[in-house]
């Protein structure tokens, strides 16, 4: 009875997911037996009992209004009882169970300018680290790289016209808060100076045994700088990551002349027909250009349209480059090839069990 009695009271946590399942989905847990898409952006749920449920997806942006939300809510209100959900891309879906209610839905989606798809071979909305909205650390902007790169991706957003599903992620920084790492293309930020001491203030805002003991390659060592306590930053060991500066606010790591971007392509988390892959280096460097990021947008574009013209049905994109091989993927996407291609780092996990594939 205690326990019970405790369980009632307690505020500590999220409160169960079951309280926020539509009826359709309780009445069916463990039943469902496949799905399948109607049209882009909507979804057929079917269940061992006959009973169905939709989905309609719709992008929305990571970073929402209040407007926005009540929009949505609203939405939810009129068409589905007040059901929907937030998917890890940042796309909005909502769970209908009369199918009467998916048109008149997605039009007023459309009308308030949030466009309905990313589901099946097609770009699902864009998964994003904070940027310069938030993150101490970014190296480049992600709202707005993002808007910027689904503008000129919209009709692979709204249509199911690629081979295969094409996931696209962003992170600010090689700290990485996105999927970058597993992603069919992916853009990160990059820092490419060492942060910029301010031997005034250091000693002031922090203490120097916490500096130095924040950075993970031994970087950063004691030394006395125009009489005072201090540290120094030795150039080759430093990779950039902003620990430092997480500590000390006198170690700023932003350079707004040699911040960048790197793209990367080839990774995916899925382990239908391949194993998992991890991504890797596309191209090494493109400016930080905001508004609009043009060359990032051109690159990612076209590396897009080269993959749609060569690829197999059902073959994603590290697949279709194990394929026709690298020397051919930079051929045909006109990338260069440069000396920062080669990988020399001689600790890569070749031997991980990156699958959960059946090994005898």
């Amino acid at each position: 009875m205690a326990t019970e009695t405790a369980k009632r009271i307690t505020d500590i946590g999220p409160p169960n997911y079951e309280k926020f399942l539509p009826p359709v989905i309780k009445r069916n847990y463990g039943k469902w037996q496949y799905h399948e898409g109607i049209a882009p952006g909507v979804l057929c749920h079917v269940s061992e009992s006959g009973e169905r449920l939709y989905t309609v997806r719709a992008g929305s942006p990571r970073l929402l209004s209040v407007d926005t939300i009540r929009l949505f809510a609203a939405l939810a209100d009129k068409y589905c009882g007040g059901y929907l959900r937030f998917t890890s891309r940042n796309n909005i879906e909502f769970l209908l169970e009369d199918p009467a209610n998916i048109e008149p839905l997605r039009k007023e989606l459309f009308d308030a300018g949030f466009p309905v798809g990313g589901t099946g071979a097609s770009i699902s909305n864009i998964v994003h680290t904070q940027g310069w909205i938030h993150c101490h650390s970014a190296a480049t902007d992600a709202s707005g790289l993002v808007k910027s790169l689904m503008d000129r991706l919209y009709s692979r957003f709204t249509e199911e016209t690629l081979p295969a599903r094409v996931r696209i992620a962003v992170a600010c920084c090689l700290n990485m808060c996105g999927a970058v790492h597993c992603s069919d293309i992916a853009i990160l930020g990059i820092h490419r100076k060492p942060p910029k001491i301010n031997h005034d203030i250091l000693k002031k805002v922090s203490e120097i045994p916490t500096v130095i003991a924040a950075c993970p390659t031994d970087a950063i060592r004691p030394a006395v700088v125009g009489g005072k306590e201090s540290v120094t930053v030795i150039d080759e060991k430093c990779m950039y990551c902003g620990n430092c500066y997480t500590v000390s606010p006198a170690m700023p790591l932003d350079d707004p002349e040699n911040d960048g971007l790197s793209i990367y392509v080839g990774g995916k988390v899925s382990n239908a027909r391949t194993a998992p892959k991890f991504s890797k280096l596309a191209i090494p460097f493109l400016p930080n250009n905001p508004p609009r990021w043009p060359e990032v947008v051109d690159a990612v574009a076209n590396i897009v349209e080269v993959y749609a013209g060569g690829a197999k049905k059902f073959e994603r994109m590290g697949e279709w480059i194990d394929r026709i091989g690298w020397p051919r993927f930079f051929e045909l996407t006109g990338i260069e090839f440069t000396r920062y291609h080669l990988d020399d780092f001689k600790h890569a996990g070749l031997t991980y069990a990156r699958s959960t594939h059946i090994r005898y």
